[in-house]
């Protein structure tokens, strides 16, 4: 069937997209290029097969064993982090790592190998997958684990989707005493100060973000707020996946982000934290999830979508490089809307091509302006490449072939292993024409 509902979350590709419900016997059957499809939160093209078909696996969402003694959960690829959230807390486990949304598949999770606000003690998604089977067009299904078949587990995790579809994994989880989380706002006035306080708050938290006010300059410059986070002991171990409390019902016909609300919402929200440091309880789908919070926001964008540049950084220069960034979409008049700094811990993830390394990671989103837009991103992709570090391909729409074999130099290990009937939008862009 076609389906444009089959969209990426930047929406800046209008693209009718065949898609089918996974069977069992899909990929042997395969009738051209298939890509497994899972709730299409990738920002850009990594989701997309328009010469092909997608494989859906919302549809495949059973938890099928979980111990609550040892919180090891195994379940189909099709589940939402959401639900597993609602069948795991009420026995004290929650997911060893989250992204920022909660709306993402355990499928999709994996092969992104997504991280969150706590990369610098648990790692990558991937760090915490016990196995996983896979089916393929070439060998039928495998059961995968660090000690099995070991080469393809690695590629699997990150590997986009491109080694054969995930039908279930097992997953390790981590034990807490409460669905809610002991919050601490520390404002800082520069980018400097931020620096200089992310290793400790590294050290003495569980979970740690900063937000970046991307028009401030001159003695402002790269001021925030640094927003750390441990579970609290109270107790309360009940989660519901409630409804957004607002939703964006339509496309406007022009982006509600412009210049003038983009230096607004960012004087508006530094300056809600009146003090130097505010310390709080809140929910956890409040710490992680605050954008789940209003319904189809990427809406506001426009009709041309938005652009989501993400980068990693080595530690040694991180600090001149993020500066570098952020001048450059000073410059160029293009600020960002939601501007996140993080560091990424030395814990390695068993995935060959993550995105994840030791040092920072800054995320800038940009309304769609057409070759203006375009401009910018490739020069950050240059400034980011020349520093030594990468951009993320989940979070991609348009980097180059140069620009991901820069960031990503082990790729033709992914080529060698990827399923012959898997392909993806980004991958012939990124590799097939390079």
């Amino acid at each position: 069937m076609a389906n444009d509902n089959y969209q990426s979350w930047g929406r800046t590709i209008k693209c009718n997209r065949a898609a089918t419900e996974w069977q069992a016997d899909a990929l042997a059957d395969a009738q051209g290029s298939l890509l497994p499809f899972g709730n299409g939160k990738s920002y850009g093209d990594s989701c997309h097969n328009d010469a092909g078909t997608l494989l859906d696996n919302r549809n495949h969402k059973d938890v099928l064993e979980f111990n609550p003694e040892t919180g090891v959960l195994r379940a189909q690829t099709g589940i939402l982090l959401c639900d597993i959230l609602e069948h795991i807390l009420p026995h004290g486990w929650f997911l060893p790592v989250t992204p920022g949304t909660q709306f993402v598949t355990l499928g999709g999770a994996i092969a992104n190998d997504v991280h969150g606000k706590n990369h610098h003690r648990a790692g990558t998604f991937g760090r915490h997958v016990n196995c996983f089977e896979i089916a393929r067009s070439d060998f039928g299904t495998q059961i995968c684990s660090p000690d099995r078949h070991s080469e393809l587990f690695d590629a699997t995790i990150g590997g986009l989707g491109l080694t054969g579809n995930i039908t279930w994994a097992e997953l390790r989880l981590m034990k807490v005493a409460s669905a809610d989380i002991d919050q601490q706002i520390i404002r800082f006035s520069n980018l400097e100060n931020y620096f200089a306080l992310a290793g400790e708050a590294d050290r003495n938290n569980e979970y740690s973000v900063a937000w970046i006010d991307s028009h401030a300059t001159g003695r402002g410059f790269g001021r925030g707020l640094l927003l750390n986070g441990n579970h609290a002991d109270n107790g309360n171990l009940t989660y519901q996946v409630s409804k957004p409390r607002i939703s964006v019902p339509f496309t406007p016909p022009f982006s509600l982000i412009n210049g003038l609300a983009l230096r607004a919402f960012n004087q508006l929200y530094y300056h809600k934290q009146r003090k130097v440091e505010s310390n709080d309880r809140v929910a956890c789908s409040s710490y992680f999830y605050p954008l789940d919070g209003i319904g189809n926001w990427n809406r506001l964008y426009g009709p041309k979508g938005l652009y989501q540049h993400q980068c990693a950084l080595p530690v040694e220069n991180a600090e001149t490089v993020v500066a570098d960034l952020l001048k450059a979409c000073q410059k160029a008049g293009q600020g960002s809307f939601l501007t996140v700094l993080k560091r990424f811990g030395n814990v390695p993830s068993p995935g060959l091509l993550s995105f994840p390394r030791e040092g920072f990671t800054l995320t800038l989103d940009f309304p769609n302006s057409g070759a203006r837009t375009l401009a910018l991103m490739h020069q950050l992709d240059q400034i980011t490449v020349q520093a030594g570090g990468a951009v993320n391909p989940y979070k991609d729409a348009r980097m180059s072939a140069v620009t991901y074999q820069a960031s990503f130099p082990r790729w033709q290990e992914l080529e060698r292993l990827r399923d012959p009937v898997l392909m993806s939008d980004f991958w012939r862009r990124v590799t097939l024409k390079s």
